[in-house]
């Protein structure tokens, strides 16, 4: 049986098919609708902004980084905050949710057994996946043991659906009749803002895999692209998240725009999260300059073929030469890593060790930066 007819074989999920349909349906006729002859009042729109907020971060520094990943850990008062707006969010249980796409980054664009994958096309990496039951969005629980000894995961996995009841339901309809504007607020709040929060998220399946930049690996289709991040609250900073999935940053860079990463160390700096966890700067440069020294080889083959005019000889020297020093460095960085691991574990690295170790570290990091924006000048020159 070929995969298409495999596709077409799986039996259809009427819940979530009937309750993707209705809710978009609702969200394209209802709310403007109802705006254009009623109006939203401003409260409406308030508890709009708030719950759209609290869902996505909810789903962003809950639901991905605190439980799929263990990026960070979190007091329980947070947790139990990410547990209630993550039902309101609708996108499943944290148990079942984090035992995809834990499944999901280990087989990520294998099409037999990535729950999402977008080698299957867009269709099925957005939506299609949860809309039949299909051999490869099978769950298994024995990826997920460390949340299934977290109480409130399990509180929300056994009384899901009394949860998204009360909060997709219930919540809106309390704080509309609070603020006079039931319909409205309901409509707004509600409705408008489950389908965004939906469609938001469903990007990262879907386009975050097929629009975008690819700096630090091309060994999968995750790509970095800035309008997703914006809209996702950072998790549009895909491709740095998929060979480095454990850093509690997406959009690593400090300018780049990553609110989840900011509130997850918002929450450290209050004692409500700690064992924050990052990727050494040196290590993200070697594989931002590993990409870039692979596509300037490329682009050289491609130049020679098309242009022989070029003065390729010393461009292949003037490269030979970066990555020579890119390997030196990478390896002082190395065994000054490596000695100060054997102090430490010999209990001997002093408060001057460290220092001295974070000195170098910092020193290695600019250098790498340095070759990155001479890497980038030679780019220019093939262009």
């Amino acid at each position: 049986m070929t995969q298409t007819q495999a596709c077409a074989a799986a039996p259809r999920i009427w819940t979530t098919t009937i309750l993707f349909a209705l809710t978009f349906l609702g969200a394209i006729t209802l709310v403007p609708w109802y705006g254009i002859t009623f109006g939203f009042s401003t409260a409406a729109w308030g508890w709009f902004a708030a719950f759209l907020m609290l869902t996505g971060l909810s789903i962003t520094a809950g639901y991905h980084r605190l439980w799929s990943h263990r990026c960070y850990d979190a007091h329980w008062s947070v947790r139990l905050l990410f547990m209630i707006f993550g039902s309101m969010a609708l996108q499943n249980s944290i148990l079942i949710w984090s035992s995809g796409h834990r499944v999901h980054h280990r087989y990520v664009d294998d099409n037999d057994r990535d729950p999402y994958s977008a080698g299957r096309g867009f269709w099925f990496s957005h939506i299609g996946w949860m809309l039949r039951e299909y051999p490869s969005g099978k769950v298994d629980f024995s990826n997920v043991r460390d949340l299934e000894r977290d109480p409130i995961v399990m509180f929300q996995h056994r009384h899901y659906v009394p949860l998204v009841l009360v909060t997709n339901i219930g919540l809106p309809l309390a704080v509309g009749w609070m603020s006079g504007d039931v319909l409205g607020t309901f409509l707004l709040a509600g409705l408008a803002r489950l389908v965004i929060n939906h469609h938001a998220t469903f990007f990262i399946n879907s386009l975050a895999h097929a629009w975008g930049t690819q700096p630090y690996t091309d060994a999968n289709s995750a790509r970095d692209n800035p309008v997703l991040a914006f809209l996702t609250y950072g998790e549009g900073y895909h491709n740095f998240h998929h060979i480095y999935a454990h850093d509690y940053r997406n959009g690593v860079r400090w300018w780049q725009w990553d609110p989840t990463k900011w509130l997850i160390r918002g929450l450290a700096g209050l004692g409500l999260a700690s064992r924050l966890k990052r990727v050494p700067d040196v290590t993200i440069q070697r594989a931002r300059l590993t990409m870039q020294f692979k596509r300037l080889e490329q682009k050289l083959e491609r130049t020679h073929a098309a242009a022989p005019r070029l003065d390729l000889d010393r461009l292949r020297g003037q490269l030979r030469q970066e990555y020579a020093t890119f390997l030196k460095l990478v390896e002082e960085w190395t065994a000054a890593r490596d000695e100060w691991y054997a102090k430490a574990r010999k209990r001997l690295a002093d408060r001057f060790g460290d220092s001295a170790f974070r000195r170098q570290t910092r020193a290695v990091v600019r250098q790498l930066r340095s070759q990155h924006r001479r890497l980038r000048q030679l780019d220019a020159q093939l262009a």
